[in-house]
């Protein structure tokens, strides 16, 4: 993620899908879309869990494409 520093704040700021975590409610998968990654044109995913009065990041990657789950931003 070295490099990625201003895209990972941008993806938590202004996310272009959430999608729910399957297997733990309260962890969502934010996504951006950066072209010209270092590894091409790829999502960027911010792993974020949320407890009752905090929030941390998790991890972060570049994927091909979206995880499944449920998708809770945009709002469909």
């Amino acid at each position: 993620m070295r490099g990625l520093e201003s895209a990972l704040t941008e993806t938590l700021r202004n996310p272009t899908l959430v999608i729910e975590s399957r297997t733990d409610p309260s962890t969502e998968l934010n996504y951006r879309f950066y072209l010209g990654t270092k590894v091409g044109d790829k999502w960027l995913c911010v792993v974020v869990k949320y407890a009752r009065q905090d929030a941390f990041v998790l991890t972060a990657y570049l994927t091909d494409r979206p995880k499944r789950g449920e998708q809770i931003w945009p709002i469909k």
